[in-house]
């Protein structure tokens, strides 16, 4: 499986389990600034969005340059839904199958639901769910910003300076930006000269989500998420709800927690 879509699958599942303790340290894809589960609830809080419903597609290109000149080039997309009460559904179809070549791309749905108080992992091929209770929000985590997972681990020496863009229209909506440039001295991770990383973060301060993110990192490549066709309008109920007929595998919290 690629860079991109490693990071789509880790972030399905944080979605998922986002409100049940922090992930591994470093977030989803690296040098990429905040994670896609955050972008979906809110950027770094676990607490549950509300009124403030939309429709939308997540669309992500990373582009890399190798040392002979060749580059490489992706795109990953995916439907993301919430409702006024603040329950996400996100909906990605893999670019590159898993297994086998030749094999099928999979779709994986992730609804994540504050008001039931649960999350849930759907997979359409084989009719199957995963249902997993979520824990209270964690108040250390919601005061607006990003959690200390989100930012990855500091390299000792690195100087941030932050600068705001102002405000302007994207995609719809009226965003709010700021630019984010870290510099890593020269010798710190054994570099030889200085290495300079540029974020943009774009907020939608209605929505309370990113619609634009730009990260240029000469060590993985340049990557863009945007949040694109935005319809601030009510999604169907229905698409919250685990369908009739799908087999449901319940994890209670704790190792070996799996009962049907």
């Amino acid at each position: 499986m690629n860079q991109s879509g490693r990071f789509f699958v880790l972030a399905l599942f944080a979605v998922a389990l986002s409100a049940q303790g922090p992930p591994p340290p470093g977030g989803g894809h690296r040098g990429f600034g905040p994670r896609f589960d955050i972008m979906s609830a809110g950027p770094g809080s676990r607490t549950p969005v509300t009124g403030a419903p939309y429709s939308g597609v997540h669309v992500t290109q990373n582009q890399q340059t190798l040392a002979d000149g060749n580059q490489i080039t992706r795109q990953e997309q995916s439907k993301v839904f919430r409702d006024g009460q603040g329950r996400v559904r996100i909906e990605h179809t893999m670019s590159r199958a898993w297994g086998p070549a030749g094999q099928t791309p999979q779709t994986v749905i992730t609804i994540f639901d504050p008001v039931a108080g649960y999350s849930y992992m759907l997979k359409p091929t084989t009719s199957t769910a995963v249902k997993m209770p979520l824990h209270p929000p964690n108040s250390a985590h919601d005061n607006g910003g990003p959690p200390p997972h989100a930012k990855g681990p500091g390299i000792s020496g690195a100087q941030v300076q932050t600068e705001n863009l102002g405000t302007q229209t994207l995609n719809g909506v009226s965003a709010t930006g700021t630019r984010t440039t870290e510099t890593i001295p020269t010798g710190a991770i054994g570099n030889q000269q200085a290495i300079t990383i540029v974020r943009e973060n774009w907020v939608s301060m209605d929505l309370k989500v990113p619609v634009l993110i730009k990260s240029t990192d000469p060590r993985f490549g340049n990557m863009t998420m945007q949040l694109t066709n935005i319809v601030q309008a009510e999604p169907d109920a229905s698409l919250f709800q685990i369908p009739s007929g799908y087999t449901v595998t319940a994890r209670e919290p704790g190792p070996g927690g799996w009962r049907h």
